[in-house]
């Protein structure tokens, strides 16, 4: 069993596991901290499925799926949002977009890594990823440009690296605690994780209050494994100061389609559409998001030729 959980926090700071992919927000107005948790198992599993990942493949991605969808959760609209994490490591690109609504996508450049730590036995994700390179943020709000943003990458294990870039980028002292439990057959056993962001008004005491309970606080992915639910991980830190605003249903979900490749294909030259067609005899293309393949005979790749 590979155990996979990080926090790190920029203020210096049976069949109970079987429950759905959610996440929570909520505040806490005593501590001056808003804060977000999810349970993300089986859309993690699902990505599992869909790319044959190995263990450390699985952490690395599942990581950064739960940071990427708490940080849709953020949004107050349903702005396009995609994380593109490279830190020269042997997985190279981590990729995941969502629309802000509960549903991801993502891949792995290399699926087939898995390295450990000797010490501990923990997945090694910083070894896969690497951290000589950056974490990138692009939100597309629907406007002429899409606003991106970028960090250096810190560690390459996702949980340090997301708390870096809120404070670099959004200049919002964060806990990001991310993590994935894998068991010995490579399937998911537990993933998800929780943000806790000071606010504006936030105090010293508020600070030191997050920095002690952080001290030694339990893995994430264990505390999941357990049976918690994000809703009790929470309550472990602030008790019934808590008060959860929302809820939201999460799940991997691709939407490519044959009519998506088609309008992609139109872009191509023309030669190289001509050679497909007389040379190839048709096209295969294949969704990197889900592993999805589709057939493109003559007749179908004569008609976008015409198109063009």
């Amino acid at each position: 069993m590979y155990d996979n959980s990080t926090h790190t926090d920029d203020c210096d700071l049976d069949e109970e596991n079987n429950m759905k992919d959610y996440l929570v927000r909520g505040l806490v107005n005593k501590r001056n901290t808003r804060v977000f948790a999810c349970t993300t198992k089986n859309l993690v599993n699902e990505a599992r499925e869909h790319h044959d990942l190995w263990p450390c493949a699985s952490a690395a991605l599942g990581r950064t799926m739960s940071a990427t969808l708490m940080m849709g959760a953020m949004n107050k609209s349903n702005d396009k949002l995609t994380v593109t994490i490279n830190g020269g490591g042997p997985i190279g690109t981590v990729l995941t977009t969502t629309n802000c609504d509960g549903k991801i996508k993502g891949f792995v450049g290399d699926p087939h890594v898995h390295y450990t730590y000797n010490d501990s036995g923990k997945l090694a994700v910083g070894v896969c990823v690497g951290n000589q390179g950056s974490l990138q943020v692009i939100r597309d709000m629907g406007l002429k440009e899409p606003v991106t943003s970028n960090v250096p990458l810190q560690t390459g294990e996702i949980g340090d690296d997301f708390a870096y870039f809120f404070m670099a980028s959004e200049q919002v002292p964060s806990v990001v605690s991310v993590g994935v439990l894998v068991d010995d057959d490579n399937t998911v056993l537990s993933s998800g994780g929780f943000i806790l962001q000071l606010l504006p008004e936030a105090t010293e005491e508020d600070i030191s209050y997050l920095e002690e309970k952080m001290k030694n606080f339990p893995a994430v992915s264990e505390l999941l494994n357990e049976g918690k639910t994000p809703e009790e991980i929470l309550e472990m830190i602030f008790g019934d100061e808590l008060e959860i605003l929302a809820s939201q249903d999460l799940s991997f979900e691709c939407d490519c389609s044959k009519e998506k490749f088609e309008q992609a294909m139109i872009t191509l030259p023309s030669d190289q559409l001509e050679a497909m067609i007389h040379e190839d005899h048709g096209a295969e293309v294949k969704c990197q998001f889900c592993g999805k393949t589709y057939q493109f005979n003559e007749e179908d790749l004569q008609k976008i030729l015409d198109q063009k």
